[in-house]
Parts: C-alpha cells; sequence; structure tokens
C-alpha cells in the first residue's frame, strides 16, 4: 500500500488490474461523460481561505450522522456488484468501514447479501440502498430484511425510473460474470443479468424492475412499513429537497448517481448550496457524493453545507488493489488529507468550517 499515497494513485492501480468491461463499468458515466468531468472540475473551481494564526492545539474529524458518531465525516457510497473489483467484494468494504469507523451504504444490486454483510461487520454503521421495484412486496422484504439485520437508515435512491446511457457498457456487453449473482434475489432476479442481449446486461435488467410511476407517496408507504430513517438519494434541486422533507425523509443525499444518470446535469458540488438553503428551516441532514476524490474536497463539501460527504469509486479502487486493507488505505488517505487542511486552514474541527471558508474562483476573477 506505501506506494498508492492519493485516491488517483488507488485509481489508477485498479484500472491497471481490472478487465476491460469491468473496468468500464465502474469508471465511465452517461453519454459524453460531460458531467463526470465536472464532477471533479467543479471542486477545482472553489478556493480555500484559511484562517492564520488561531492556534491549532487539537483537532477532532469526528461527528454524528442521523444520531450515530462517526469517526470523521467520510462515508461509503453504495456501488454494485463488488466482487467484480475483488472476491470479498462488499465484506471486505464493510469491514473496512468498521475499522475505520464510518458509514457503509449496501447496494439493492450487490453480490453479497444483507445478512452477508451484516454478520461480517456487526459493529459497523450500516445503511442500505434502496430501488422501488414494480413488486411491492420484493421491497418491502428487502427492507424488513435490512432492519432486522441492523442496518440504520435507508438510502433510497430517486433519480432512476431506468438507468442512464453508458457507452461503455453497451460496446462491452456488460453483464455480471456468471460465477456471480446479484445476493439480494434469490430467483430469476439473481442471474438474469447474466445476460446482456443487445447491450448492456444492467439495462435490460433493471427495465423491468425499476418503477418508473413513483411519487413521493411512495415516502409515506415506507414509512408506514420500517421505523428505519429515510435518506433521499440523488436530489439535484432544492424543490425537491423540500419535498422530500414534507413527505418524511430525514436526509437529503445530494447526488448525480456518479454522472451515470443523465449527462449535462450539474456537477453535485454546484447543487450543494441551492438544497442547503432550500431546506435549512427543517430538521434534516444534508449529505452529497460524486467527484470527491481528495481531503481538500471533502472540506469544501463540508463548508457549503454538507453534513457528510460519501465516495464510491474510491472504495472499489482500494477494494481493487488490495482488498480490505486497501479499502482502509483509501480511507487513511481521506483522514490524512482532511486532518491536514483543517490544521492549515486555521479550523481545528468539523463545526469549525463554515461556509466563509471557501470562495468561488470568480471571486478573484477581477484581480
Amino acid at each position: 500500500m506505501d506506494r498508492y499515497i492519493s485516491v488517483k494513485d488507488l485509481e489508477d492501480g485498479a484500472l491497471e488490474l481490472l478487465p476491460k468491461a469491468v473496468r468500464d463499468y465502474y469508471k465511465s458515466g452517461a453519454t459524453e461523460e460531460y458531467t463526470l468531468a465536472e464532477n471533479r472540475r467543479a471542486f477545482q473551481r472553489l478556493r480555500i481561505r484559511p484562517k492564520c494564526m488561531i492556534g491549532v492545539l487539537n483537532y477532532n474529524l469526528s461527528t454524528t450522522v442521523l444520531g450515530e458518531t462517526v469517526t470523521m465525516p467520510v462515508g461509503i457510497s453504495p456501488t454494485a456488484m463488488q466482487r467484480m473489483a475483488h472476491p470479498d467484494g462488499e465484506v471486505a468494504n464493510v469491514k473496512a468501514a468498521e475499522a475505520a469507523g464510518v458509514i457503509y451504504t449496501l447496494s439493492t444490486i450487490a453480490t453479497s447479501s444483507i445478512e452477508e454483510v451484516a454478520e461480517a461487520a456487526p459493529n459497523a454503521i450500516k445503511w442500505f440502498q434502496l430501488y422501488i421495484s414494480y413488486d411491492r412486496q420484493i421491497t418491502k422484504e428487502l427492507v424488513l430484511r435490512a432492519e432486522k439485520a441492523g442496518y440504520k437508515a435507508l438510502a433510497l435512491t430517486v433519480d432512476t425510473p431506468l438507468f442512464g446511457i453508458r457507452r461503455a457498457d453497451i460496446r462491452n456487453k456488460f453483464s455480471l460474470p456468471t460465477h456471480w449473482r446479484l445476493a439480494n434475489f434469490d430467483d430469476l432476479s439473481s442471474t438474469k443479468i447474466h445476460d446482456a442481449g443487445e447491450g448492456s446486461g444492467l439495462n435490460n435488467y433493471t427495465d423491468g424492475l425499476f418503477d418508473k410511476t413513483l411519487t413521493w407517496d411512495e415516502i409515506k408507504w415506507l414509512k408506514s412499513i420500517t421505523k428505519l430513517p429515510i435518506v433521499a438519494k440523488g436530489i439535484l434541486r432544492g424543490d425537491d429537497a423540500v419535498k422530500a422533507v414534507e413527505a418524511g425523509c430525514a436526509g437529503i443525499l445530494v447526488s448525480n448517481h456518479g454522472a451515470r444518470q443523465l449527462d449535462g446535469v450539474p456537477a453535485t458540488i454546484e447543487a450543494l448550496p441551492e438544497i442547503v438553503d432550500a431546506v435549512k428551516n427543517y430538521n434534516v441532514e444534508v449529505f452529497m457524493d460524486g467527484g470527491v476524490t481528495t481531503g481538500t474536497d471533502v472540506y469544501k463539501a463540508l463548508a457549503l453545507g454538507a453534513k457528510m460527504v460519501f465516495v464510491g469509486r474510491p472504495a472499489l479502487w482500494g477494494l481493487a488493489v488490495g482488498a480490505q486493507e486497501g479499502v482502509q488505505h483509501m480511507l487513511r488517505i481521506f483522514r490524512n488529507e482532511l486532518e491536514c487542511t483543517l490544521q492549515i486552514a486555521g479550523t481545528p474541527t468539523v463545526a469549525d468550517i463554515t461556509k466563509d471558508m471557501v470562495r468561488h474562483e470568480s471571486a478573484y476573477s477581477r484581480l
């Protein structure tokens, strides 16, 4: 692990190791991949404004998220089919999160089951990412299994009436390798994804699964079957954030699905301030993912109002190069970079990071 000193190093190492179809599936975005690039570039347009001579004696990255204490404001986003990155897959990933004291989010479309992940890391703070299917009974069973297994929240994906056009997957005729299955499903649903047909096996699979008729009323239905807090994942507009909160969501995860849904939407760090402002008078926590690769990225998101930042691809890169240890190393990189940023910026605790610590580059353009 010593040769990987940045998340970019982990990414480069992982892309060298992974088979082409898997590599392209993990790293690609929708159509022209403009938003995929913007997710990163938008962070570069923000400037940190350090405070000097504030007497940094101690620093503290810990915070609370939905009532749970985490060691730093960085969690692991849901990403699908992690055993393609390493045979230990989601199990290694959640063990790394447990060891680091951060939140791990399991995807519905996982190659390790809800129960396997819970058993592997009983003390981890685990969330379950949920898609609502046409068959509400399937959805209900997944929710009840997650609740029974000790998961602490549901991350309900709200931006996916269908999966976006991902050209690399179509070209590669991507499908899940036959020695793996979608572990949260026991019937044909667990193996149908092996058939790419004329394009992407994932798109073919989910076209018959996702319910395109969903409205915010589904939040009320979810709340009637579970006591778990619901986080609306995929929000990019302030008015949608308000609708989610008024429907009963406890959190908003500002996300463009890793830029894999609709190309041309804003980078998540660009959308974040509007959403924070829209829900400022509600009792709700706002989170963000998308394009986060450095500790300074995390810092900028916190300054603009995020309670916590989630990372998806960086965990996959760590998983590919070193299983559990690789993911733990990725989290150590974020921790070290964030610790350094807090001290040099003159904000020793997460609570000290306020909006005035960051400016858009346009504020300096007149100089």
